[in-house]
């Protein structure tokens, strides 16, 4: 399969609550816990970046051209869906300057980091300051702090502000936000695969300083190779349900046994654990083969309703056809691992594929190259949507209480061409059931399926409800990543 272009103690809470605070990271601000403007206070509703009470949508286009710096990028924040701001590196009180190449918007993460209620976004700019033509970025990731005024820039963090020497890392090319220390705010997960072979930054952890991860870790114990791409692809989830999310840490070109199989890594922070997962792993459906590219994607929902999280892992090099070739995109497969009480339990994963599902597997779908989980019926389990870029769709599975996930009414959606399904995203909807936002970054075109309230094994999305609301030059990648609700 081909790369895809496409992650002494002080309370270390504080000091991200600071960055967001500070347009600079020399001046700290201590954290607001309060109203900011006007005596109105945040929403808490997840992704609301104003206050208002609706959830906000932040869309990158990484290739966008910003006052004549090609691939400088920009994120379009969608203000309760509708009215368009534009974010970059030239905007007033961003620090730094907008590049060529600097690849603004690589990643996108939201999370109340700084406890106020209001939604925050990390965003990531993996090409900043690139040593010369073809290398690879040193990285940075910028801070918007959310308020009843809107995104206000914060802080710029590189690998130096997680104790580390700055080099060409990819500092920021994946992220997530998740409460790992279970204190009511999130953390930020920044992933650096360039890294040796990748790493995974934790900022504002309780009680630690920021540091960063990696497979050579005492406490992993895994072999690293330069080409991993460890912390590539990030999600965060309780899977154990102890009130504290876990890191699932994608290396969709980790070489375990097999060049290119991948891998996905669980680390629990608080009791330094980490599990390794491979299709080589006991129980899981199917066997590790060369570019499989295992972890190349990453969802986490509540399928089945028990109160913990489920990981959902895209393997979009999978070959079904015959006679595939080595490092070609693959027909594509999910594996989905259930959450226990122990934490993931391999022994009830399961795999799909297009097999039995409506559709069928071609050469260079890529099943499972996008992942997003909503509840989009509204009857209080979640749903799984699969991205398959290369027949411009997206499957969709219905979750059950009865067992989780079901082919049961599974729905094919087909699109209009342009990577249709290549990124994609929950959001709330008008009623209980959420809604579906489908990215075809190759036209610059985002598309929106709403849901709808039925209880049992129905995905909820209804195709007839499909209409594009918002668009941008093909060559921009707009839609490359976009802010899911509830991440």
């Amino acid at each position: 399969m081909r790369a895809a272009l496409l992650a002494s103690p002080v309370l270390a809470s504080s000091l991200l609550a600071a960055a967001l605070a500070s347009p600079s990271p020399a001046a700290a601000a201590p954290p607001l816990s309060g109203p900011v403007s006007g005596g109105r206070a945040c929403s808490g509703v997840s992704s609301d970046f104003d206050g208002d009470g609706r959830a906000d949508l932040a869309v990158a286009a990484p290739y966008a051209t910003v006052r004549g710096h090609a691939r400088a990028g920009s994120v379009t924040i969608l203000y309760g869906m509708r009215t368009e701001r534009r974010l970059t590196q030239d905007g007033p009180g961003v620090p730094g300057e907008a590049e060529t190449g600097d690849a603004f918007g690589s990643a996108l993460a939201t999370g109340d980091f700084d406890g106020d209620r209001c939604a925050d976004l990390a965003v990531g700019v993996s090409e900043e300051d690139r040593a010369g033509s073809g290398a690879d970025g040193r990285g940075t990731v910028q801070l918007f702090r959310g308020s009843p005024d809107g995104l206000r820039p914060g802080a710029v963090l590189d690998a130096g502000d997680l104790g580390r020497r700055r080099g060409p890392d990819r500092f920021g090319a994946a992220l997530a936000a998740g409460d790992l220390d279970g204190d009511g705010d999130d953390e930020l997960v920044i992933g650096i695969p360039g890294l040796g072979g990748g790493g995974v930054g934790v900022y504002g952890l309780a009680g630690r300083r920021p540091y960063v991860i990696t497979q050579e870790s005492r406490w992993v114990d895994q072999s690293e190779r330069a080409t991993d791409q460890f912390g590539s692809v990030l999600a965060t989830g309780d899977f154990d349900g102890d009130g504290r999310a876990e890191i699932a840490a994608g290396a969709p070109a980790d070489t375990v046994l097999k060049n290119g199989q991948g891998s996905v890594t669980v680390l629990d922070v608080r009791r330094r654990r980490a599990v390794q997962l491979t299709q080589d792993s006991p129980w899981i459906t199917g066997r590790a083969e060369p570019w499989d590219a295992f972890g190349a994607a990453l969802a986490t929902g509540d399928f089945n309703a028990d109160g913990r999280g489920d990981l959902a892992i895209g393997v979009p090099g999978e070959g079904l056809t015959a006679n595939q070739r080595a490092m070609d995109y693959g027909d594509g497969t999910v594996v989905v691992v259930y959450g226990a009480r122990g934490g993931l339990r391999t022994a009830t994963s399961e795999a799909w594929s297009q097999r039995g599902l409506k559709g069928r597997p071609r050469y260079s779908d890529r099943f499972g190259a996008a992942l997003a989980s909503g509840d989009f019926n509204g009857d209080g389990d979640d749903e799984l949507a699969i991205g398959v870029p290369g027949e411009n769709a997206v499957q969709v599975l219905a979750g059950t209480r009865s067992g989780g996930l079901t082919k049961q009414n599974d729905l094919l959606v087909t699109g209009g061409g342009g990577d249709f399904g290549a990124a994609l995203a929950a959001v709330p909807g008008r009623g209980p059931g959420q809604g579906l936002v489908v990215a075809a970054p190759g036209d610059g075109r985002l598309t929106l399926l709403r849901g709808s309230v039925r209880k049992g094994a129905h995905p909820g999305l209804r195709p007839a409800t499909a209409a594009t609301f918002a668009t941008s030059a093909g060559d921009t990648l707009f839609g490359y990543a976009i802010t899911r609700s509830g991440s």
